[in-house]
């Protein structure tokens, strides 16, 4: 299942706010076996986000948006899903009723837009907040607060699939640029995909969905590196 990642908010072009959405759905959705082709970082402005999901939407078999929803004037996620799909946003009578039957809230206290989403959707509880997400046509529209998009993400991980990929790391204590030989070779002996982040050390990944061939490719670096040897 290949997935993209839309996470909405000026705060995050301008670096007020930390991306932690992102790095945690692209976690879970790997851990699931799906493959995150794409993360992007959209402004809250209804046309880019309609254009990139809409893009998105088309090229992969689910889009998981989070952030820009609720009633203030630069939420307008719902609106910019609407739109990459062709659809209206409208009042949603599931959201209303489980808001004032299990969120407490006034139905005078809902005549903000919280409870509009795009025509046809299907409403996902907000267990830990208020506003609502929404599944529409393979788009996963979610919260921004970190808690409320956790508790939300897990209400539909189910539906989020694939096959498991292994993956094991090496922590080598030599410059990248003298691994080239041996990470290629690495490359071409293992059914494998072969990773190298330099830092302090150097970590070196071997992923697959064979977790045989993980091992092996790890076993045989592991015989010609430098390791790691501080802990």
């Amino acid at each position: 299942m290949n997935v993209a990642i839309v996470t909405v908010g000026d705060e995050l072009l301008v670096g007020q706010t930390v991306n932690t959405n992102a790095t945690w759905l692209a976690e879970q959705l790997t851990d699931r076996g799906c493959r995150v082709k794409r993360i992007t970082t959209v402004p809250d402005r209804t046309e880019t986000i309609a254009e990139v999901v809409g893009d998105y939407q088309t090229a992969y078999d689910a889009v998981v948006v989070t952030g820009g929803l609720g009633p203030t004037l630069d939420d307008v996620t719902m609106a910019g899903v609407a739109a990459a799909v062709g659809r209206d946003v409208t009042h949603h009578e599931a959201a209303h009723e489980w808001l004032t039957t299990h969120g407490g809230y006034a139905a005078a206290e809902l005549d903000d837009g919280t409870t509009d989403l795009p025509a046809g959707a299907r409403m996902l509880p907000n267990e830990v907040g208020v506003a609502p997400g929404a599944v529409i046509k393979g788009i996963y529209v979610l919260p921004g607060v970190p808690s409320e998009m956790k508790a939300m993400f897990e209400s539909v991980a189910s539906e989020f699939t694939g096959q498991q990929v292994y993956t094991q790391t090496v922590v080598v204590d030599e410059p990248e640029s003298a691994l080239l030989e041996r990470l290629k070779q690495a490359d071409e002996r293992f059914a494998v995909s072969v990773g190298s982040y330099p830092g302090e050390y150097v970590r070196v990944s071997f992923s697959s969905t064979d977790s045989e061939a993980v091992a092996a490719a790890a076993e045989w670096f592991e015989a010609r590196a430098n390791l790691r040897t501080d802990g």
